[in-house]
């Protein structure tokens, strides 16, 4: 896989990133932050999906996000906030100067030699890095079939096969998970393979397969068949852990 690609592909698709791709759960970010008043560094926030969660709970939120593309989009849709220039490598804020860092969808994009200790250089002593990813839950047949299709047979299960910890300037990793429904339609899981990273860098042959496969899924399977609507339940996974 070409890495670079992958991570930046999600820029030209903004907008539809911006409407397909889940929330996240208010639960979820009150266990992983706590209460109000923090600053927050949303790191890797793309177009601003738990940054505005964050802000509707009353936190103080910096947005950081490499991609022109999706800075714009999170500047268009998240009022009183700019997203800032930069990366979990490379973040443009002082010495412990924030409370926590949050990253929604991202963390797999990021470098970890680098990205550790420079989340921990932002962060005051303390304070907390907390992770997390919305996963299908593939206890239904057809969600473990739409699964298979999103992620080229591999486990869907990133996160929770390799997120062991964050460096040696981190206290342990804690884990929750917060289960939640999104409304879903045979369009709307066409959609919603569009918006990732391996669909963006295909050729048109291959994106077009992708959404023949989904679109074969919908017509063809029991449960989905006939229907305009239906119920994709997932789980957000946080993983945190607090700067010594």
């Amino acid at each position: 896989m070409d890495f670079d690609s992958h991570r930046l592909s999600f820029g030209a698709a903004a907008a539809h990133y911006d409407r397909v791709r889940p929330t996240y759960p208010l639960a979820a970010l009150t266990w992983a932050l706590g209460s109000p008043p923090k600053r927050v560094v949303d790191l890797g926030a793309g177009t601003g999906l738990l940054s505005r969660v964050a802000i509707k709970a009353g936190f103080d939120v910096v947005p950081v996000e490499p991609d022109p593309g999706m800075r714009a989009q999170l500047d268009a849709t998240t009022p009183g906030v700019t997203a800032l220039a930069g990366a979990a490598e490379d973040i443009p804020l002082p010495d412990s100067s924030v409370d926590a860092v949050i990253s929604g969808q991202a963390y797999h994009w990021f470098n970890p030699e680098l990205a550790h200790p420079e989340i921990a250089r932002v962060l005051k002593t303390g304070g907390v890095f907390a992770a997390m990813w919305n996963e299908r839950d593939t206890t239904k047949a057809w969600a473990a079939k739409l699964d298979s299709i999103m992620s080229g047979g591999q486990s869907h299960q990133w996160a929770a096969n390799n997120v062991t910890d964050f460096g040696p300037l981190f206290t342990q990793i804690e884990t929750n998970n917060f289960e939640h429904v999104v409304t879903q339609s045979p369009q709307g899981l066409v959609d919603l393979i569009s918006s990732r990273s391996y669909y963006l860098v295909a050729t048109p042959e291959q994106q077009a397969e992708l959404r023949a496969q989904v679109a074969q899924l919908c017509a063809t399977d029991p449960e989905l068949r006939g229907r305009d609507e239906f119920h994709l339940k997932l789980t957000t996974s946080v993983f945190r852990a607090f700067k010594k």
